[in-house]
């Protein structure tokens, strides 16, 4: 009956990951019925516009601001991007703290490659600040706290758990006692638990995001609803989408660049 402490342990993951869930959608839902964040300065905030960074950070992380300063200074011919991954200071006086950051991270020599450079940037001080500055106002969710995004991640976890140790529990040995075909449905209860909730989530409170509270996220959205055309337009693209919404393939290319492995 080795089953039975499989099964517990699949519940007993299903159980905590589906509950955490949905006490985070239901902050989530409280938060946005109150239509502004919980803060010092929400009605200071509440019509604000974004800046191309705070969009980033609110849509992808510290990484995504990496990105933008990046690009930007590779679209006004300031810092060159090559498609085979290298970056190349070309002026060396950077208009903001980002930019300065990145700039910092290439390093003296003027000229590195870009994957580092993106890590470095990401963790720089300034790039600290512009995330404290958006939690403050109640625009992003602090570092570590309990959202809908990561509580998604611990259902998905939950739900790769489940089919491991149904698997797991088929595949024993010997005369587990219990027919196989009734073992496998008592793991597909939990199974089913799990992915029922991560098909509600994300019908009901998708988009979820590890960076944007619910008021940031409904300024990303009235962002994204803004007329295109001209150079903001495609860094606030950026910004949302990330490299992918960059049409330019050399550009592209310098930030999907992959080094071959030597050869013998």
């Amino acid at each position: 009956m080795f089953w039975v402490l499989l099964l517990f342990l699949a519940w007993a993951f299903a159980g905590t990951a589906c509950a955490r869930l949905c006490l985070a959608a239901v902050r989530t839902d409280a938060s946005d019925a109150a239509g502004v964040p919980d803060v010092p300065d929400a009605q200071a905030v509440a019509g604000r516009d974004l800046t191309l960074y705070e969009a980033a950070f609110l849509s992808g992380g510290p990484a995504r601001v990496a990105d933008v300063a990046l690009v930007s200074m590779a679209r006004e011919r300031r810092l060159l991007l090559a498609h085979t991954g290298w970056a190349t200071v070309v002026d060396p006086r950077g208009r903001d703290e980002i930019e300065q950051s990145v700039i910092g991270a290439i390093r003296p020599g003027g000229q590195s490659r870009i994957a580092p450079v993106r890590r470095r940037a990401a963790d720089a001080e300034a790039v600290r600040r512009l995330a404290d500055g958006l939690v403050h106002a109640g625009l992003a969710v602090r570092e570590g706290s309990d959202t809908v995004a990561s509580a998604v991640r611990q259902v998905r976890a939950a739900a790769l758990a489940v089919a491991v140790l149904g698997s797991t529990a088929l595949l024993l040995p010997g005369d587990t006692g219990t027919p196989r075909p009734l073992v496998g449905a008592w793991f597909a209860l939990p199974l089913i638990l799990t992915l029922s909730s991560l098909a509600i989530a994300r019908f009901e409170v998708h988009p979820y995001s590890p960076w944007a509270s619910p008021a940031g996220q409904r300024l990303l959205r009235a962002l994204t609803g803004k007329p295109a055309g001209d150079e903001r337009s495609f860094l606030t693209s950026v910004a949302v989408r990330g490299i992918r919404a960059i049409g330019e393939p050399e550009l592209r290319a310098a930030f999907t660049h992959r080094d071959q492995p030597l050869r013998e």
